[in-house]
C-alpha cells in the first residue's frame, strides 16, 4: 500500500503519513503534483492522510473514509426518547457494556454508545487494519454538530483483530452484550457507505465457534443482526429468540443469558 498526503500538506500531516506508512507496513511518498490515480497505478491500494480525514482509494476505484452514516438518524431518534430496533433486542442500560464483534462502519457501536452513556462502556472488534484504522480516526476527529454524539464516538474503543480470537481472550461474563452483524448469506441492497467496505469484509464467519465464545463473555444477551432468511437464528445448537420486522430485510435475534439457564 501506498500512503500519501493531500495537496499542500502541512509538517505534521506529513509526519503522520510517514508514521501510519511504518505501522502499516507500507510506503510513505510524497504527493507533489501526482493525482490518487496516477499513485493507483503504481499500487493499487491508496491512503491519502489529510488534515481533517483519511481517504482510503482502492484498486476497483471505490473511495473510502468515515462518516457516521446512519448512526446520526438513529442517535438522534434516541436522544428524543424513541425506540431502536437494536437497542431494544440487546435491552442496554444505561451504564452498560458492549461488545461489537464486527464493527465496520461503527453505526450500530455508534447507537450502542449513546444508549449506554458516559457511564457505559463499548468496544468495536474490526478485522481488517485499514477499516479499523479509518474508522478509529474518524471516531475520534469527526464534529456531526451533535454534542451527544460526538462524545459517543470518541467513547468507543476500536481492536483490530480477529474477533474470535479476541473473544478467547476475555474473560467470562466481561461484557453485558455481544454483538454480531456479519456478511448476510443472502444478498440485499447496500447503501453507497457500506459498498466499499465489501471487497474488504471478512465473509467467512465460524457461527458456532463465534456462539460458543460469545455466550461464555456476555452477562445478559448474546446479539445477532441477519437476514430474515438466515440459517444462523435456528441452528441446532443456539436458538435466538427472533425480533421480526415486516418491513425490514434483516432481523434482530438475541440469546437471553439470564434467562437460559442452559447458558451459564
Amino acid at each position: 500500500m501506498l500512503i500519501t498526503t493531500s495537496f499542500r500538506a502541512n509538517v505534521q500531516t506529513i509526519e503522520i503519513a510517514k508514521a501510519l506508512a511504518e505501522d502499516l507496513h507500507g510506503e510513505y511518498v510524497e504527493r507533489r503534483k501526482q493525482s490518487v490515480k496516477q499513485l493507483a497505478i503504481k499500487r493499487g491500494d491508496v491512503l491519502v492522510v489529510g488534515k481533517e480525514r483519511f481517504e482510503w482509494y482502492q484498486p476497483n476505484g471505490e473511495k473510502f473514509f468515515f462518516h457516521p452514516s446512519s448512526a446520526m438518524f438513529r442517535v438522534k431518534r434516541l436522544l428524543r426518547g424513541e425506540k431502536d430496533p437494536l437497542i431494544e433486542a440487546a435491552q442496554l442500560k444505561q451504564g452498560d457494556s458492549f461488545l461489537d464483534c464486527t464493527l465496520g462502519l461503527g453505526s450500530d457501536a455508534i447507537t450502542a454508545s449513546c444508549a449506554a452513556g458516559p457511564n457505559g462502556k463499548v468496544v468495536g472488534i474490526e478485522k481488517n487494519p485499514m477499516t479499523a484504522l479509518l474508522v478509529r480516526e474518524g471516531l475520534n476527529t469527526w464534529e456531526t454538530g451533535v454534542g451527544e454524539a460526538d462524545e459517543a464516538m470518541k467513547r468507543i474503543s476500536v481492536i483490530s483483530g480477529d474477533s474470535i480470537e479476541q473473544l478467547k481472550k476475555l474473560p467470562d461474563r466481561s461484557f453485558d452484550i455481544v454483538y454480531f452483524d456479519p456478511m448476510f448469506e443472502e444478498t440485499i441492497q447496500e447503501s453507497t457507505s457500506i459498498a466499499p467496505l465489501r471487497h474488504a469484509a471478512e465473509h467467512h464467519f465460524d457461527h458456532e465457534m463465534a456462539m460458543q465464545e460469545a455466550i461464555r463473555v456476555a452477562r445478559k444477551r448474546v446479539v445477532l443482526k441477519d437476514h430474515w432468511k438466515s440459517t444462523r437464528f435456528t441452528a441446532d445448537s443456539y436458538q435466538f429468540h427472533v425480533i421480526k420486522r415486516k418491513t425490514a430485510q434483516f432481523h434482530y435475534g438475541y440469546i437471553s443469558i439470564e434467562e437460559d439457564k442452559g447458558l451459564k
